[in-house]
């Protein structure tokens, strides 16, 4: 009996304190909205590389998700295709890592920042993930994202974000990736 009672209350407080930590993140996309006119899809073509793909907006039942498909190809420089969203203002005060709901082709694939301190095309900020066939929360500290080059401070800071992006990156491969929520927490 004693467990039962454990048991119970245990679940009641987590049920009790769940809207606390849902209400700590901010949604910044679930692509209901437009998302065709919102994010944009580059590629390595933009410097000269070869890479190929594409975004589509779909549907999994109830929930719209963005895709994106390609080749990437390390040929003439090149190794990168992304789906890179404007940030219309900076994350809240407090935000302290992004959260996505994706899935994929079994393959590593890297969240890039841009912040009002990334000025050329090639800095941001980069964290990798793997992604797996089925839905899979992903979260990523913003200590976690790594500069692209030393001219850039250690980690971004989230006042000063102006961009994310999902990349594909680094090596010659398929890719396949949806995602489904992006939100800073």
């Amino acid at each position: 009996m004693r467990r039962f009672i454990a048991f119970v209350l245990s679940a009641a407080l987590m049920v009790a304190t769940a809207p606390t930590l849902l209400a700590s993140e901010t949604l910044i996309e679930d692509f209901t909205m437009h998302p065709d006119k919102r994010w944009r899809f580059f590629s390595d073509n933009v410097m000269g590389g070869i890479s190929t793909g594409q975004v589509t907006i779909l549907q999994d039942g109830t929930h719209p998700f963005a895709r994106m498909t390609g080749r990437v190809s390390t040929a003439n420089n090149g190794g990168f295709i992304q789906m890179r969203l404007d940030l219309s203002a900076p994350p809240p005060d407090g935000t302290v890592g992004v959260r996505l709901l994706v899935r994929g082709n079994d393959q590593r694939y890297f969240v890039h920042l841009r912040t009002r301190g990334t000025m050329l095309p090639w800095q941001y900020y980069q964290a990798g993930f793997d992604v797996t066939g089925g839905w899979g929360e992903i979260r990523i500290p913003l200590e976690n994202f790594a500069p692209s080059g030393a001219l850039l401070r250690g980690s971004p800071r989230a006042r000063s974000l102006t961009s994310i992006a999902i990349v594909a990156f680094g090596r010659d491969h398929d890719a396949e990736i949806d995602v489904r929520e992006i939100a800073f927490y």
